[in-house]
């Protein structure tokens, strides 16, 4: 066996000991902690009334957004997914986009991360989305490294227009 099958058999035995599941109500406590850690890790400040806003649309299931966990062997969770359909105008269908993507820095390089982009791949599938797009910092390069490795990134750039950047008022 070559060393990287022999590689490639090691990362795929240990995936598979990783659960990705959808959340549920009884993962508040975990789930918060490392929705805290992705808030942190991004520079971006919220609470608990905006993180209980959050976990009820998660819960909800007749609202967009949907909510993934990973846990290796059934233990407390370690990653989060959430994702949601969008319209993409110009293919004329709805497509996925996934909105956050976060493993606690003791998983990371585990394989949470891969196990929960490919269950989000295989939702993608069932719900007849032929693309799954999102955003990552640039400077988020051990995020990118997995991704440059499982997709294929695309051109765009991404803007954001806020009423700081506009001068708009209210809001």
């Amino acid at each position: 066996m070559s060393p990287s099958s022999t590689l490639e058999r090691l990362i795929l035995e240990h995936q598979q000991m990783i659960t990705v599941r959808p959340l549920s109500a009884a993962d508040w406590d975990g789930w918060r902690h490392l929705y805290l850690g992705y808030a942190d890790f991004y520079g971006v400040e919220t609470n608990d009334e905006k993180l209980s806003t959050l976990f009820g649309w998660l819960l909800d299931p007749d609202h967009v957004c949907d909510g993934l966990v990973a846990a290796p062997s059934n233990t407390e969770i370690v990653g989060l997914a959430h994702f949601r359909n969008m319209p993409s105008p110009l293919r004329g269908t709805e497509i996925g986009f996934l909105d956050d993507l976060f493993v606690g820095p003791r998983a990371r390089g585990s394989g949470v991360a891969e196990a929960l982009l490919r269950e989000v791949d295989r939702v993608a599938g069932q719900r007849g989305w032929g693309v799954v797009r999102w955003i990552t910092r640039d400077g988020n390069y051990r995020a990118r490294g997995l991704y440059d490795r499982l997709v294929e990134r695309s051109d765009w750039i991404t803007y954001e227009m806020t009423a700081a950047s506009t001068g708009r008022v209210g809001s």
